[in-house]
């Protein structure tokens, strides 16, 4: 079998250039138009008391708003009865709220199995295919 040959690496040093006033250029201002050391590049920066739309957003669901149901009034938000109207709206067979609704539903579900839900069947395989496996160990390691 023949053997492959090394090959040598050469190995360079890096020379770091310190950037001057000649080097000018694409993402190289020059020297005099550079930030200062602590300087930022928006010295006056957002406004006090300006507020993202996000908070604006969740200031506006989470607003108390009165519902009179069953002659009775209760207080909830925002966000609840947008939630209340397309529930009786999917009632009333709009499709489009009632997968809305679905489709919110089933990001909140929990994607993980229970007990029940599996099969005695393979509950019976499962165990078995565990048995054997802990016997392979040779008592080394229990699991449970």
């Amino acid at each position: 079998m023949a053997s492959i040959p090394k090959i040598k690496r050469v190995f360079r040093k890096r020379v770091r250039l310190e950037p001057s006033d000649d080097d000018v250029g694409y993402g190289k201002p020059p020297r005099s138009r550079q930030f200062k050391a602590g300087q930022s590049g928006n010295p006056k920066g957002r406004p006090k008391g300006t507020k993202s739309a996000a908070a604006i957003l969740l200031k506006i669901l989470n607003h108390k708003i009165e519902l009179r149901q069953n002659g009775k009034v209760r207080t909830i938000t925002v966000l609840e009865g947008i939630l209340h109207k397309l529930a009786e709206d999917s009632l009333r067979g709009n499709t489009k709220s009632a997968a809305f609704v679905l489709n919110q539903l089933a990001a909140i579900a929990p994607t993980s199995g229970t007990e029940s839900e599996v099969n005695p069947d393979d509950r019976a395989v499962l165990d078995a295919y565990l048995r054997n496996f802990q016997s392979t160990l040779g008592g080394k390691e229990k699991l449970p």
